[in-house]
């Protein structure tokens, strides 16, 4: 919901966060949702889909190093990466951080949001879609792999949340899981975001979770704050055979030293580690929430009415 000078951001369907609008710098509307490009006074500019936050200039670098590094470190080699969604660039700017990465395919089905984070948003993308290792196709991801026979060594999906009449609910469910291990190598890995893990508003996370387990031998949630969500937010990796959180503090360093050859801002050992070591009443609340999404009974967050 907008008015005036402000902009009001749901982090729960009880819980507004307000952030004032020093400018608008984009407003429209795509093939598949309302995009707006805002400049706020506490976080710059921000990417702003079906009116929430996706990213902000001032913390983004906390949301994709926790999206990308915790599973392109827990691989021994990554060289073939797949990203569903990630309109904004930042996720295939850390990809592409590793020069192990021989190749990024980033499958955004909205090629106008890729095209307009392109032109206001550089601060995200830095560049990384003229990286020649990247290949960026405008499709939508369930049905580029569906029709793929290529597999990759890290999958991570950055994909919006799944609103009512969005494009991205059938990208949440037992079925797509099934298809990106598929699409995985046998020691490959799959990262990717899991919703809100909020306090009373974490039934996707939970559900992600559950979901995950139903597809993968191995699935470890993790979180971290993200201040312009207004809150905690949640992440998960799945595998069959890599195992992030038995990493220690020092390995992730000793690899991230090796394998990255720039300086990371959020992301290192004790951060892994942080992230990864759930409090008890939250580890209790996934064990006890048992659903599984499925594409016959999809699951939809609350939609804020505009």
């Amino acid at each position: 919901m907008k008015e005036s000078n402000w902009f009001y951001d749901h982090v729960t369907p009880d819980l507004v966060q307000m952030h004032s609008i020093r400018k608008m710098i984009y407003r429209g509307k795509t093939q598949f949702q309302s995009i707006e490009i805002i400049e706020t006074g506490s976080y710059g500019k921000c990417l702003v889909l079906d009116n929430r936050i996706q990213s902000s200039e001032a913390d983004e670098f906390i949301y994709h190093e926790a999206l990308v590094h915790p599973a392109m470190i827990a691989h021994p080699h990554p060289r073939e990466v797949f990203i569903a969604g990630g309109g904004e660039g930042a996720t295939a700017r850390e990809v592409l951080a590793y020069p192990s990465v021989k190749r990024a395919v980033m499958v955004d089905i909205d090629k106008e949001v890729i095209e307009i984070c392109r032109r206001y948003l550089p601060s995200l993308h830095q560049g990384c879609f003229e990286d020649p290792r990247l290949e960026l196709i405008h499709a939508d991801a369930r049905e580029h792999l569906m029709h793929s026979q290529d597999r990759f060594d890290v999958i991570i999906a950055d994909l919006p949340e799944p609103v009512e009449g969005g494009p991205a609910y059938l990208l949440h469910t037992r079925e797509f899981y099934q298809l990106l291990k598929k699409r995985l190598t046998p020691g490959g890995i799959l990262s990717l975001q899991a919703g809100s893990a909020a306090w009373g508003d974490h039934s996707f996370f939970t559900a992600i979770i559950h979901t995950l387990k139903a597809v993968f031998a191995l699935v470890f949630p993790y979180q971290t704050y993200i201040p312009s969500y207004g809150g905690m937010w949640g992440f998960a990796t799945a595998s069959q055979r890599l195992n992030p959180f038995e990493l220690t503090p020092e390995e992730i360093d000793e690899r991230i030293s090796s394998t990255i050859k720039r300086n990371l801002r959020f992301y290192d050992g004790l951060a892994h580690q942080g992230m990864f070591s759930l409090p008890k009443q939250f580890r209790e609340t996934i064990d006890k929430e048992k659903r599984i999404i499925t594409e016959k009974q999809p699951l939809f967050i609350y939609q804020p009415t505009a």
